[in-house]
């Protein structure tokens, strides 16, 4: 089974900020896991380093039982491409696109698609999936903050990821779509797909096979949560 885990993994700044304070963790692929926390505990650092976004001062990052801590910047990129799917507060769609386009936008880095006809297909596929397939041709603008998330969140997939990480996934949304996100998300993992949530927003604990608190840099496991 794949898994992402942390060893005893520390982020200190320039500054002198440690961020992260020998943080360990372990999630496999089928599992939604949260890790909750106010602002600035180190949840997003934490997210950030899981993804290989950003190197921790100590430790080791495992991505499917392979030390990836010194691996070369292209390395990495390689492993984000074909083993990660990413979602953010902000959704981060191109305007200038159409749902789909958007959708193919990480397919166009990814050698398995050998055509553009092959990449609006899975596109279509993942439309599909998020239940707007009334909306293909429309552009981010004429889409609703949910609706933009959904799309966000078919785009993370388009790769076909072991993992999705996703940072405050809803903290741009109203109350009804916070749900209708993390139910999204919640299918993914039912799936088999490992589902990594960072949010200071409670709806996502009904939501959760386990739950993390990070405070001060620090993370530890919330028992008995249900």
């Amino acid at each position: 089974m794949n898994t992402i885990e942390l060893k005893g993994v520390s982020k200190i700044y320039n500054n002198g900020v440690k961020a992260l304070d020998n943080v360990s963790f372990k999630m496999n692929q089928g599992e939604f896991i949260t890790i909750m926390g106010q602002s600035g505990s180190g949840k997003s650092t934490f997210l950030q380093i899981a993804g290989l976004l950003d190197k921790c001062t100590s430790g080791m990052v495992i991505i499917n039982d392979q030390d990836v801590s010194k691996l070369s910047q292209n390395h990495l990129a390689d492993i984000r491409k074909k083993s990660l799917g990413f979602v953010f507060q902000n959704f981060h769609l191109n305007a200038h696109l159409k749902l789909y386009e958007n959708i193919m936008l990480p397919m166009l880095i990814n050698e398995e698609y050998k055509t553009k006809d092959e990449m609006k297909k899975k596109a279509m596929e993942l439309i599909n999936m998020i239940g707007l397939s009334h909306r293909i041709n429309h552009y981010p603008g004429e889409l609703s903050g949910g609706e933009q998330q959904r799309v966000a969140i078919a785009r993370a997939m388009a790769n076909n990821p072991d993992f999705i990480l996703a940072d405050e996934p809803t903290g741009n949304l109203d109350s009804k779509n916070e749900i209708i996100i993390f139910e999204e998300l919640k299918k993914l993992a039912q799936s088999g797909k490992g589902v990594l949530v960072v949010s200071h927003n409670d709806a996502v604990i009904d939501f959760a096979d386990k739950i993390y608190i990070m405070k001060d840099g620090a993370l530890e496991e919330k028992k008995n949560a249900e």
